[in-house]
């Protein structure tokens, strides 16, 4: 079976909620579309106020405070936010990346091993019995290895060892100190057979919210090697878990069997995606919701990935809070239809943010003086 691009479009929004938002919780809401990437405390937010009907954001603060919902360094060794049950095996399935990245040259200038890492873990998560700052986990590194250790050891242990992110301030749960909480289900670290069940765990769940995709797609969205996903895909093909399809230019996608995928003309609604949104980022192929003009754009050198206006499924433009509303920079005109879409967006957002932050977003002003425009409004919050 052979699948177009938009119909790959209208997959993805149609798993990841964004056909229209459903009446559901927050758990099962972020069950539902996998992972929330949570670099910003106030991406999650935003995310499932696009995804959710008469999303509550005392809600998601409820499901962090009682770790319903977690926030941890998982796939691509970044901060998401996942339901508690799918933790443990994303944590095991991307362990050898974190491994492999956070043990590296710069931990092991502080004078510490690879094996000094998985002695002090053990001890390390005791330790995490309570919510701690990092000053508390270094002083208690400083007298584990009875003197003050380089700055490379808590940063590699803190990413190594499966921390969660407690809560600490409002106005999105998590402040700019972070602390730390050992997870109540442990993750198993340094065995292969149990990096591999879990990545194939991984894989499916990835396929049911993110599919159909490549290779390529799954290895970019968990930053794993692609050899490691083969092996995976071929486990679950011959359990009969997955199906084939030939994607736009022939290349091989996997889904799994009865997940949706609408035809490639269903209507899609206006959003405006909070920044490092995960339909950008869970690709290879990121053509598939942002035009290859406006890759760059959108994707910062440095990494930051800007909130974005989303039109019949794709990446038109940029939007950021100002006085008395929401500026929206397009960058090719669009219909007055389509402003007026955006404007209703815009005036549920405003209102959504006024209890919250206001001018969410704020510090990375700074890249719209580097942006093209075609058009751009202030779209009032009333």
């Amino acid at each position: 079976m052979k699948i177009t691009a938009r119909e790959l479009n209208r997959a993805t929004l149609a798993r990841q909620l964004l056909l229209r938002r459903e009446t559901l919780g927050v758990a099962d809401g972020v069950r539902r579309v996998v992972a929330l990437q949570a670099q910003h405390a106030a991406s999650p937010y935003l995310a499932l106020w696009n995804r959710l009907a008469d999303f509550d954001p005392a809600d998601l603060d409820a499901a962090f405070a009682d770790h319903t919902v977690v926030k941890s360094t998982l796939m691509r060794i970044t901060l998401h936010a996942v339901h508690t049950d799918d933790f443990r095996a994303f944590r095991e399935a991307v362990q050898p990346s974190v491994r492999a990245a956070r043990l590296g040259d710069r931990f092991t200038a502080s004078g510490l091993t690879t094996e000094d890492a998985d002695a002090l873990v053990p001890e390390l998560l005791a330790f995490a019995d309570q919510p701690r700052t990092t000053a508390e986990y270094e002083a208690w590194l400083a007298q584990r290895l009875g003197a003050p250790a380089e700055p490379g050891a808590w940063w590699g242990l803190r990413h190594y060892a499966p921390l969660l992110h407690a809560p600490t301030t409002p106005p999105w749960s998590f402040g700019h100190q972070p602390s730390y909480i050992a997870p109540r289900t442990r993750p198993v670290l340094a065995d292969p057979e149990v990096s591999a069940a879990s990545l194939r765990t991984l894989v499916l769940r990835y396929l049911k919210g993110f599919g159909p995709a490549s290779v390529a797609d799954v290895a970019q969205f968990a930053l794993v090697q692609r050899a490691r996903v083969r092996t995976a895909l071929q486990a679950l093909a011959g359990d009969g878990d997955i199906e084939r399809l030939a994607g736009p230019d022939g290349e091989e996608l996997f889904d799994t069997p009865g997940a949706p995928r609408p035809d490639e003309d269903t209507p899609a609604p206006s959003r405006l995606m909070a920044m490092w949104d995960s339909i950008l980022l869970a690709y290879s192929d990121r053509g598939r919701v942002i035009p290859p003009d406006y890759r760059t754009l959108v994707t910062r050198r440095n990494g930051d990935v800007l909130p974005t206006l989303l039109v019949d499924g794709y990446v038109v433009g940029v939007w950021r809070p100002a006085e008395g509303g929401i500026e929206a920079t397009a960058f090719h005109r669009l219909p007055d239809e389509v402003w007026e879409e955006l404007a209703a967006e815009a005036r549920g957002l405003t209102a959504f943010l006024a209890d919250r932050e206001p001018e969410v977003y704020r510090r990375y002003d700074h890249w719209w003086s580097k942006l093209p425009s075609a058009e751009s409004r202030l779209l009032p919050g009333d």
